[in-house]
């Protein structure tokens, strides 16, 4: 069949599509509506019912969900210390259901927002990052708590705020946090020696994701940082997310018109990248380290986290890009937070920080793939995070090899390892799922002036709609045909041009992109 007719084909189906999404037809869980709490929500249809089934409705549910049970009203005398949230909404995003209030916790504030508020609900994601900040003798920062090295992931989230709502207000508001609290981390926390930051890893605030030592069994606490040492080592997310800090800042001080700040942050992220890959670039494995000690010694762990930031963030370049996505250790329900076992743990007493599958992280990885154009690495990792969720709801995290709920095992409050639970109705693993098919399978790509779509649509997934999106002041209907991660053709309410659509439109507009890995074309 000639590619032109294949076009006009796909193009009636998905239009078909979209003209049946006010009907009986579609699929339970399918239709958009505007939620409550700030919250306007898309559907997403995929065409093959059986598709939908595993992954439409879960997408709904983690809509609903995000929307009703996790965003909460926000009692200004915890979370307003920066005087700047608003009512209405009056709202913020939680953490959990399994977690007593308050959650006032950075980076659960920050990821939420990252991977789906900031688009899903602006206000409230403009809200849940507030909560997280306060004003000090300097002015704004991120609240100076004992899990200082989780403070700097706000940064890279308030960037991708700004370029998905445009609000000037925000982004100088940002940007004074963001100075004050890069600079505060900055003096305390840089080992002029290797020219990296100390602190935990990302996702690690437990102990049983680290070896021994740091790991102590005279230590009678699950805490990372009761052990000794533990807040001088250099791992690898928390490094990438410092790269990503200080560009995101960089960024911000380009658009604010301080064109000597933004070139002074680039050369210190260029400086942190060439640390990175000096002292955690592991050239015959194909992949990073973990961390180094502040001995100098290195833990060749793989960390989950750590290489999906790398990714992510643009810590590795190209050729190290490729290598690291065929050279990752996948454990049968996905990718964990540290491989392999620490000694002290098995595949019956696995570590809660080690041998597990969280599903942040394990998204994290997944949008990496997307963005990468690994179609098959992409579908894996859905297909998988989608299998664990099913029936279960969003927990905390998993077993790697059964992939039942389970919280791991860590020292505790009596020196010796204990079984922890996971925690039920868990905000990030739920928003993890939503950004791995708003800006994986779609490609959604915010700039300060458009939307770019980057889709990444495995074979046999299309077509498939996402109708109902609110973007600045315009409300799309998206939807792709054919497979893989090219572009072979777009169109904007039918007229042919670049898959993008500019941030100043208004109104209602539909989009279509065409896919063909077997031809030549563009990676959007």
């Amino acid at each position: 069949m000639a590619v032109d007719e294949q076009q006009r084909i796909s193009r009636r189906r998905f239009l078909a599509t979209l003209g049946a999404a006010g009907s009986a037809a579609v699929p339970l869980g399918a239709r958009a509506y505007s939620g409550g709490n700030g919250y306007t929500m898309p559907s997403l249809v995929f065409e093959d019912p059986a598709t939908q089934r595993r992954l439409g409705g879960l997408y709904a549910t983690a809509l609903t969900d995000l929307a009703d049970a996790h965003t909460v009203r926000a009692d200004p005398s915890v979370y307003d210390r920066a005087g700047l949230l608003t009512d209405p909404p009056g709202t913020v995003v939680r953490a959990g259901g399994g977690y007593p209030a308050p959650q006032r916790w950075t980076r659960d504030a920050a990821v939420n927002a990252w991977h789906a508020v900031s688009l899903l609900a602006p206000t409230v994601g403009r809200n849940t990052l507030w909560s997280v900040v306060e004003r000090g003798p300097g002015g704004l920062i991120v609240q100076q708590d004992n899990q200082w090295w989780d403070q700097i992931v706000w940064v890279p989230a308030a960037w991708h705020h700004y370029r998905v709502t445009g609000d000037r207000v925000f982004l100088a508001q940002a940007f004074e946090t963001s100075v004050h609290t890069l600079a505060a981390r900055r003096a305390r926390d840089l080992d002029a020696s290797y020219g990296l930051f100390r602190g935990p890893g990302f996702m690690n605030d437990g102990i049983s994701g680290f070896p021994d030592p740091p790991a102590s069994d005279r230590v009678r606490s699950s805490f990372v940082l009761d052990h000794p040492g533990t807040d001088r080592l250099m791992c690898l997310s928390t490094n990438c997310l410092y790269y990503g800090a200080q560009s995101a800042l960089a960024a911000m001080a380009d658009t604010l018109g301080e064109p000597g700040r933004a070139a002074s942050l680039r050369a210190d992220a260029a400086e942190l990248r060439r640390a990175v890959d000096r002292h955690l670039w592991r050239p015959e494995a194909g992949t990073y380290a973990y961390l180094l000690h502040a001995t100098g010694q290195l833990d060749t762990s793989q960390e989950g986290a750590g290489l999906a930031l790398a990714l992510l963030l643009g810590v590795a370049d190209r050729r190290r890009a490729l290598q690291i996505l065929d050279t990752t250790h996948w454990q049968p329900h996905g990718i964990v937070n540290v491989w392999p076992h620490f000694p002290r743990f098995d595949d019956s007493r696995p570590g809660r920080h080690n041998v597990m599958v969280w599903p942040l992280v394990h998204g994290l990885y997944g949008q990496a793939a997307a963005d990468a154009g690994r179609t098959d690495l992409f579908a894996r990792a859905v297909d998988l995070l989608a299998g664990l969720f099913s029936g279960t709801g969003f927990h905390e995290l998993y077993d790697s090899v059964s992939g039942a709920v389970d919280g791991g095992w860590q020292t505790g409050g009596s020196g010796r390892a204990e079984h922890f639970d996971s925690q039920p109705d868990q905000t990030w693993s739920a928003t993890a799922y939503l950004r791995l098919l708003n800006e994986g399978l779609f490609g959604l790509t915010f700039t300060e002036d458009a939307l770019r779509l980057r889709p990444c649509l495995p074979e046999g997934w299309g077509p498939v709609s996402l109708r109902g999106l609110r973007y600045r002041d315009m409300t799309l209907d998206i939807g792709l045909s054919g497979y893989g991660s090219r572009v072979r053709s777009c169109t904007v309410d039918g007229l042919r041009g670049d898959p993008m659509v500019s941030a100043d439109g208004t109104g209602h507009h539909t989009v279509h992109v065409v896919l063909d890995d077997d031809v030549p074309g563009l990676r959007a």
